[in-house]
């Protein structure tokens, strides 16, 4: 795993209702530099505030570097890219989608970070999309997800992944402005007493970091593992590792998502249930609102947070970051907001629940199971992950 580095000060943010804020503060503050990486852009009044904060630092000349995925701000690109390049904003596209129905692998390679860096002094990295925290006509709850603000030696490494791939898709387009230098350079002071490590993924040196942190975090567990991650879909690996820990008396536990937003993954998903739960792990499904959540904390000390699923598409395809802490006191807030969850807006599902389904129900769940299986094939990353 990338060097875990002390001296940083890092703060949990749940939701929307709490990163917004804290973002458009640092964006308003900025004397010099921008960098924000996101996979949805939406033109509501979410994405209408932060644009408009964009505005206004490129207006008193501050350099604001915008990369949006080119599926995932697809409503971006119409809506409110035009209008933030007049107003002086670099915007670059991730591979932008010309074609919607393409099957060629490519279109599987997004860029799914959600990662913001101020002036170099201050991060922000987690699951968090610029987009309206409640869901129109849906529950009354904000959608359910975490970031954490960084400060601290952690900026440096930060700071350099997203300069890397900014300059990169500035090539990639043909352009020569991606080989500008920093603007702002990483401010490296001690800020706090927190332990913590910058992972990415992506296809070049960085294939398995993620996957491979939370590998060796649960194969060291010895007490406890709670994940709540919305598209859980894990490989052979990763199943047998929380198995394992299982086995040798480890408490594991998994919040998943309960109100799908992708029906698909989700059945295919619960197709994984009676495994898992013959195993000994104990599995919750969250229903107050949409779950959005990419956090595990092992033995109340490792924590992580940040943008990668447990799935195929998370782990072998996407650009991911995540941030992993090594704190007791930032893991048991993580803790405790799990907890507060899984008391206040989870049902626990038992092997009982699901023998009770009507088969079609089961049925559905291993039709799923199936297609998400073969479209990992088709993209050409299955065998033994």
């Amino acid at each position: 795993m990338t060097a875990v580095v002390g001296g940083n000060a890092v703060a949990l943010l749940e939701n929307g209702l709490q990163y917004f804020p804290a973002l458009l503060a640092e964006i308003d503050a900025a004397l010099s530099e921008i960098y924000i990486q996101t996979y949805i852009f939406d033109p509501d009044e979410t994405g209408r505030r932060i644009a408009a904060a964009l505005k206004r630092a490129a207006a008193r000349g501050v350099a604001v570097r915008l990369l949006v995925d080119g599926f995932g701000g697809r409503a971006f690109v119409g809506g409110l890219m035009p209008d933030l390049v007049a107003g002086g904003v670099e915007v670059l596209i991730y591979r932008r989608e010309f074609r919607m129905f393409s099957l060629r692998r490519h279109r599987l390679r997004r860029m799914h970070r959600k990662v913001a860096v101020i002036d170099g002094r201050v991060a922000f990295v987690g699951g968090i999309n610029i987009l309206d925290d409640f869901v129109h006509g849906g529950p009354a709850r904000p959608r359910y997800d975490y970031a954490v603000r960084v400060e601290g030696p952690l900026l440096e490494p930060i700071l350099a992944s997203v300069h890397r791939l900014w300059r990169l898709v500035t090539w990639a387009g043909l352009r020569h402005r991606g080989s500008q230098p920093l603007k702002a350079q990483p401010v490296t002071t001690v800020a706090g007493n927190i332990r913590a490590a910058f992972l990415i993924r992506d296809n070049l040196r960085h294939r398995l970091e993620i996957e491979d942190a939370y590998l060796d975090a649960i194969a060291g567990a010895r007490h406890e593992i709670v994940i709540a991650n919305a598209y859980f879909f894990p490989g052979r690996r990763f199943r047998h590792a929380l198995l394992e820990a299982a086995q040798r008396g480890v408490r594991v536990t998994l919040l998943l998502q309960g109100l799908a937003d992708h029906p698909v993954q989700k059945y295919a998903t619960r197709a994984l249930y009676p495994l898992l739960l013959a195993g000994g792990i104990r599995l919750f499904e969250y229903h107050l609102s949409i779950m959005h959540a990419k956090v595990a904390v092992v033995d109340d000390r490792w924590a992580t947070v940040g943008s990668s699923n447990i799935d195929p598409f998370s782990l072998l395809l996407a650009r991911e970051a995540n941030v992993v802490v090594v704190d007791a006191g930032f893991a048991a807030s993580l803790r405790a907001s799990l907890a507060a969850a899984m008391d206040d807006g989870a049902s626990e599902l038992r092997q009982e629940h699901w023998h009770r389904l009507p088969r079609f129900r089961r049925l559905l769940s291993w039709l799923a199971y199936q297609a998400v299986r073969l479209s990992i094939g088709v993209a050409g990353y299955g065998g033994k992950h």
